[in-house]
């Protein structure tokens, strides 16, 4: 999809989803589709019918952060509906100046991986913007088992959700979870509008799945910073965690997340037997091949990719 394409159909989107009584406008008669009408969108942002016409063709060409900032109010877009606008404008004035070749990515710097590394009362999961696995801790390794059985290194969530059916038996609340992730990647893709690697995933989960594709085609937008999510382990059974995000745009645009349970809660009970669990089972493995000279994943230390990030 082009970027004016991207433009036309997120701002369609947004305005069907608000009605008149939703910003003090009279009913206005029959609709054909529903939402407001162009012209109650530009008298609620303040410009003309045929300025925000042109705007919702996917032209974003010199409009100013006022005028999008007047439309984001009008469509009643949420903070990170506004920031995925302002991106989508960003790009449009970029041109063709922002396309740039695929470029080799960093690797992890040591110090990052020293930080997964300390995080002792939680689990912790360093990744990149396509949402793939980078890094862990033990804790983490053993939680997100079963990516790891299921894509080997440098697993995504992505592809897990939608590729695998045993994602179903992990989340608890599959339909929540696929959400979130094709909206969080939505954001991300207007981040980077021209990072072919994003674009490429994309494609990949449009053509292979019928699920990720009727989600992309809705074009919400979530910004992933906490929340509490459930997992059903097939080790220990299910977890209720707490997560946070923090964002790590310096390297890559990776980002680091911390699950944790309530201190007290059953779910901190088992998180102790997985973390028990998943050292046995690297002792087990490092028994049976004990010449091998490899650090086998989660025996210690951050877990991470031998790639780049």
């Amino acid at each position: 999809m082009s970027q004016k394409d991207e433009v036309r159909e997120f701002l369609i989107s947004r305005r069907a989803k608000v009605t008149p009584a939703m910003v003090s406008l009279p009913p206005g008669g029959p609709r054909r589709v529903p939402g407001l009408r162009r012209g109650e969108v530009a008298v609620l942002a303040g410009v003309s019918v045929e300025y925000y016409t042109k705007v919702e063709r996917g032209d974003l060409r010199g409009v100013s952060d006022e005028v999008l900032g007047a439309i984001a109010t009008a469509l009643r877009l949420d903070e990170a509906e506004q920031t995925y606008l302002m991106n989508l404008a960003r790009a449009a004035n970029a041109g063709h100046r922002a396309r740039a070749p695929r470029r080799q990515e960093q690797g992890i710097r040591p110090s990052m991986l020293h930080l997964v590394d300390s995080i002792s009362e939680g689990a912790a999961v360093l990744a990149n913007p396509r949402s793939e696995i980078l890094a862990t801790n033990p804790l983490a390794r053993a939680l997100y088992d079963p990516l790891f059985r299921s894509q080997g290194e440098r697993p995504g969530y992505g592809r897990f959700i939608f590729l695998d059916p045993a994602s179903r038996q992990f989340y608890p609340d599959w339909e929540m979870i696929a959400d979130v992730n094709v909206a969080s990647l939505r954001a991300v893709a207007g981040r980077n509008p021209f990072d072919p690697s994003i674009t490429e995933l994309v494609g990949e989960l449009s053509t292979r799945s019928e699920e990720f594709r009727r989600r992309w085609a809705r074009h919400d937008v979530r910004l992933h910073i906490e929340g509490l999510k459930r997992l059903s382990h097939p080790v220990v059974g299910l977890v209720e965690l707490e997560y946070n995000v923090l964002d790590l745009r310096a390297d890559d645009g990776a980002d680091l997340t911390v699950y944790t349970a309530v201190p007290g809660s059953e779910s901190e009970e088992k998180l102790r037997l997985l973390a028990s669990w998943w050292a046995s089972e690297r002792a087990a493995d490092d028994a049976a091949s004990p010449a091998s000279g490899s650090v086998l994943p989660g025996a210690g230390g951050a877990v991470r990719d031998q790639g780049t990030v």
